[in-house]
């Protein structure tokens, strides 16, 4: 009875415990006890409001935790938990980063699956700008290349284990025992029913060998070889060194599996004035290693890279010398020097000279005690020059020039550059150059010599003379010559022959010997079927003196051919020069169409029988006029040509008068000129895409009586007869109140038809009000003293009352003034008759 009290005691002691460090679990000293499985969702979330009140998240409170007791299961387990509850009750911002808290106890996850943990090690990066030309400091402030340790590689055989450490023990065969056991801070570890073990100081393997002889003692089984013993590092303690020189110096906390390199990287690398060449690694009091990075980065030795121990110190010194090298290498920068290394090892660092160096020597700015000096380096001491601490190294571009170039262009078959070679002659060249072509011109050849002063000269040679062993021709030739072989026929005037008229393609054409009519005529694509028998041909005359009593120009050449058929019997030889026009016959159009609509007995398409066909005559041939048609609603459409348009915007429209123009000012001209093009662009538009034709009107019972009557007009190709229906209602638009059809009454007037609309609108200008009649013809009010006369309505037409323009009203300033001047009137009128 007693051990169920004190059992039950116990329980409620650790359930108080956990309540209590749920409460407060940053605030906690020993969470070994807590069970994240007994905690309820309250007390979850009063750990998530915990953290938020220290603004800190689940991940940032890890390390402490572990530090405090709290497994790495259970943290996993309260992580999860957490991250959890944040998913359910926070916003969408805090969703994404429960999100990455997800993403990491993944992460955890996976490693988990290896059987291997360690402590995230993080530093940021920042990429220095000041030490950027120092040869190696992109090995430290790249963010990509941290050195960090692979935890997923076998364990070390020579790993030493210490405090902080953790050995996954199992035994599997007949007995199965399966353990995480920590390395404790006695660097011991305990193994249930085998008892404590010592391993701190050991290596992996020999503390392996000393644990299954251990357990062998316990287990007969692990004895007789019936179970097997597996012993395997779990998680990786966390060890501290000291750096000191670096840009980050100070203690770091970092995997016990570190190198020297990841541990640099993390410090950033050498300070400002740190050497890359002399790095120490002190143990124990003592320098353990001289560590030179530029082993690494020049030959990618990692001999240096040694692992690192508890209380380790890496020191970086100040550098001894540093040289720099700029110009024409493949790696320029600034570079450290040892003691006893030449030139050569410096041109090593800077990976050689770049392709477009000049080699032969270099240029070094040196520093004295108490000025700059210059000294070269020739190529034959660069094993041999020491660098001194401070030396600029120059290393300077080629000439841009050739010491064994020749040049030959024109009329061979293979112009281009060549080797020159001391003794080469013309005939050598030419050779080299494939020979000549058919065209070239033996007679002469040119050479452009480049003299000693730099200035050039020519130097004529007899080409064919030197192709046939004359050495006085052949004359010798020196470096950067350019020869140039002429062609005959680049002194050939380009001749050019003219076609038009009647042909399928006119225009200029390359003249040919011997070229014939018949030849240019099959050229241009053969002769139009509107091609006439007459062709004339302008010919240039030719004369040394002038000719005063014959002021002719040319000489007209007259011929007669057969229009249907390209090859000419006679065929007449064409002269350079010469233009060819071949008329047109003297009747030959297609037949052209009018349309004929609306209230015709035939309406449709006619052809224009002649060139005077009249309305008349087509609206007979369309069978007449029908019943239904309005002998007062005939018009013609015509269409508006492209070239009227043209026209119309070459026209200077004159709209102001010339004097006012020629006083203003220069500005103001100028924008006269732009509204003046603003208007004749706005006119063209609308005649292009809005009217596209304009309207005739036809009195068609004047036609009747009379044919010869003026609205019997001529028509023109595209023409539109067009008949109205006859309607006998009257259309009343613009500015009144009702758009709106009023039926016809005979002796009705103008004002009966607005006032059965509801008369104008207030912005209705009544007085320039006017009728639109069937036929297209129009007519306005007009009035005469106080009388006004409208125009007469007729059945189907359209009244039409525009919109009144509207004027500026004058502001208050405008009538000041004139006030002012009428005051100033009325006083001078007082002081006149005073």
């Amino acid at each position: 009875m007693k051990k169920i009290i004190y059992v039950l005691a116990l329980f409620f002691t650790l359930l108080i415990s956990f309540n209590a460090n749920a409460q407060d679990i940053i605030k906690s000293k020993d969470l070994s006890t807590v069970k994240v499985d007994y905690l309820s969702d309250d007390e979850i979330a009063k750990i998530v409001s915990q953290l938020k009140s220290n603004k800190a998240t689940i991940n940032d409170v890890e390390s402490m935790a572990l530090s405090k007791g709290m497994s790495q299961v259970e943290f996993d387990k309260l992580r999860a938990r957490v991250i959890e509850y944040e998913r359910k009750n926070t916003s969408d911002k805090d969703k994404d980063k429960s999100k990455k808290d997800q993403d990491k106890l993944k992460k955890t996850d996976k490693e988990s699956e290896f059987g291997r943990k360690q402590e995230k090690i993080k530093n940021e990066k920042i990429k220095d700008s000041l030490n950027a030309l120092i040869f190696g400091s992109e090995l430290f402030d790249n963010p990509t290349l941290n050195f960090e340790p692979d935890l997923n590689l076998a364990t070390p055989m020579n790993y030493v284990l210490g405090p902080g450490d953790e050995l996954q023990i199992s035994i599997y065969g007949v007995q199965e025992y399966n353990a995480n056991i920590p390395v404790s801070v006695e660097g011991k570890v305990s193994i249930d029913y085998v008892g404590q073990i010592s391993v701190s100081g050991m290596s992996i393997e020999a503390a392996t060998q000393k644990i299954k002889a251990a357990i062998a003692r316990v287990y007969s089984t692990v004895r007789s070889g019936q179970s097997q013993v597996s012993i395997s590092l779990g998680k990786i303690r966390t060890i501290k060194v000291t750096i000191v020189g670096g840009k980050q110096p100070g203690n770091y906390s970092i995997s016990s599996l570190a190198t020297v390199y990841n541990a640099l990287h993390l410090a950033g690398g050498p300070g400002k004035n740190g050497s890359y060449r002399n790095i120490e690694l002190i143990r124990n009091n003592k320098v353990y290693k001289n560590i030179d990075i530029y082993r690494f980065l020049i030959k990618g030795d990692q001999s240096d890279n040694v692992s690192l121990k508890e209380n380790d110190v890496i020191r970086i010194p100040a550098y001894t010398q540093r040289v720099t090298v700029e110009g024409e290498v493949k790696r320029p920068g600034i570079f450290e020097m040892r003691k006893g290394e030449k030139f050569s090892d410096l041109l090593n660092f800077a990976s050689g000279f770049n392709e477009f160096a000049y080699t032969a020597s270099v240029n070094v700015l040196q520093k004295t005690g108490k000025e700059f000096k210059v000294h070269d380096v020739n190529e034959s001491e660069y094993s041999s020059y020491e660098p001194q601490s401070g030396d600029v190294f120059k290393v300077t571009k080629i000439l841009n020039r050739f010491e064994n170039r020749i040049k030959i262009e024109g009329a061979v078959f293979r112009p281009d550059y060549y080797s020159f070679t001391e003794g080469m002659r013309i005939s050598d060249l030419i050779i080299r150059a494939e020979g000549l072509k058919e065209d070239a011109y033996s007679k002469r050849a040119r050479v452009i010599r480049l003299k000693t002063d730099l200035t050039t000269e020519i130097v004529n040679v007899d080409l064919g003379a030197a192709l046939s062993g004359d050495l006085n021709a052949d004359i010798e030739l020196k470096r950067e010559d350019i020869v140039t072989v002429y062609s005959i026929l680049e002194f050939r005037e380009e001749y050019k022959v003219t076609i038009d008229g009647e042909v399928k393609n006119p225009g200029e054409y390359e003249y040919f010997e011997n070229l014939t009519l018949n030849d240019l005529v099959v050229q241009v694509g053969g002769l139009t079927g509107s091609a006439s028998k007459r062709v004339e041909i302008a010919r240039m005359i030719k004369s040394d003196a002038i000719d005063d009593a014959d002021p002719k120009r040319i000489e007209l050449v007259e011929l007669e051919i057969t229009a249907d058929n390209n090859e000419q019997v006679k065929n007449f030889v064409l002269k350079p020069f010469d233009v060819i026009n071949i008329r047109r016959m003297a009747v030959y159009e297609k037949p052209e169409m009018v349309k004929v609509s609306g209230a015709v007995t035939y309406p449709g398409k006619y052809v224009l029988a002649n060139k005077k066909e009249r309305v008349y005559n087509v609206v007979m041939r369309a069978g007449g006029l029908t019943s239904i048609a309005n002998l007062d609603g005939m018009k013609i459409k015509r269409p508006i040509k492209e070239e009227q348009i043209e026209q119309l915007e070459s026209i200077n429209l004159n709209l102001e008068k010339k004097e006012t123009l020629e006083k203003k000012e220069g500005a103001l001209e100028e924008s006269n000129l732009k509204t003046k093009d603003t208007l004749k662009s706005k006119l063209s538009k609308k005649l292009r895409d809005e009217l596209k034709y304009t309207t005739i009107p036809v009195n068609w019972e004047k036609i009747v009586k009379d044919k010869n009557h003026y609205s019997n007009v001529t028509l023109f190709p595209g023409d539109e007869i067009e008949v109205a229906v006859y309607n006998e209602g009257v259309k009343v638009t613009g500015n009144v109140l009702l758009t709106s059809e009023i039926p016809y009454r005979n002796g009705k007037g103008f004002k009966y038809y607005i006032n059965s609309v509801g008369g104008v609108d207030s912005k209705g200008w009544k007085r320039k009000a006017y009728i639109i009649y069937p036929n297209g013809k129009a007519a306005v009010t007009s009035s005469f003293l106080f009388f006004r006369s409208y125009p007469k309505v007729e059945p189907d037409s359209q009244i039409v009352v525009p919109e009144k323009p509207e004027k500026k009203k004058m502001t208050a300033g405008e009538w000041v003034g004139i006030g002012s001047v009428l005051a100033s009137l009325a006083l001078l009128i007082v002081t006149a008759f005073k």
